[in-house]
């Protein structure tokens, strides 16, 4: 893909023709970015689809498109889901930053019982999760990314459990975890869950429900990561370590 045009998200990806970019997009495209005409930029509709248009006209708030060229980009084969426990303030927005700039497909919230963040079933819970969603939408653009991690609602212990049981290998991260990342057999399709624990680390009931479910505790380096920062560096490894990050010939 033409990764140094800007990129903008649409809900129906237009296949050819000509087509208006309206909305937030199309005001943030025309007054913040200045979009001139004769311009050419990427729509995308965040399942990997996506078009390579030109600019032929910019009104006030909208750009009118001509679709040059249209195409899909599959999923990779190894999908990696994150369950990301409760961060508090704004490092919980920074883990979903990084993770989906590092290629995460999917991001599942974890109220893990050290969590010092509380995510309610009401309206301030609701606002968190959608401050998480929409800084995936943001960081997917900026990475010029075709596919755009899914943040599901919050699960507690007994629901991630549950996930673990259905994916074809899931790691806990942890300090204390014997086994390096590195030397895990990581299947060569189907879904990874990554589990990173609160700051106060997951505890030893949570631990044993994990593994009893599947779950590998691995560690990563010497190093002890933020919750925050955990899951990008994680997910940088896996990388190399599967097809994820196509090899040059």
């Amino acid at each position: 893909m033409s990764s140094s045009l800007p990129v903008f998200s649409v809900d129906e990806l237009p296949e050819t023709g000509e087509t208006t970019l309206d909305g937030p997009e199309g005001k943030h495209a025309a007054t913040v970015r200045r979009t001139r005409t004769g311009a050419a930029l990427l729509l995308s509709d965040g399942r990997g689809g996506l078009a390579r248009c030109e600019v032929l006209d910019v009104g006030r708030d909208t750009l009118r498109l001509s679709v040059v060229h249209s195409w899909r980009v599959p999923a990779p084969d190894v999908r990696v889901r994150l369950v990301q426990a409760l961060v508090k303030g704004e490092r919980g927005e920074l883990a979903v930053e990084l993770a989906t700039e590092a290629g995460v497909d999917a991001v599942t919230p974890w109220r893990a019982s050290r969590c010092v963040a509380r995510w309610d079933d009401g309206p301030r819970g609701a606002k968190a999760l959608s401050r998480w969603r929409n800084t995936a939408t943001q960081a997917a653009k900026q990475a010029r990314r075709p596919w755009t991690p899914e943040v599901e609602e919050p699960r507690g212990t007994r629901g991630v459990t549950e996930l673990v049981e259905h994916t074809r290998a899931a790691l806990v991260l942890h300090e204390s975890a014997e086994t390096p990342l590195a030397s895990v057999a990581i299947p060569d399709e189907g879904e990874i869950a990554l589990v990173v624990g609160p700051e106060g680390g997951v505890s030893a009931d949570e631990l044993d429900a994990l593994t009893s479910a599947g779950a590998q505790p691995v560690r990563l380096g010497p190093e002890v990561l933020r919750a925050s920062t955990a899951g990008a560096v994680a997910l940088g490894a896996l990388g190399v370590l599967t097809d994820r990050w196509p090899r040059s010939s």
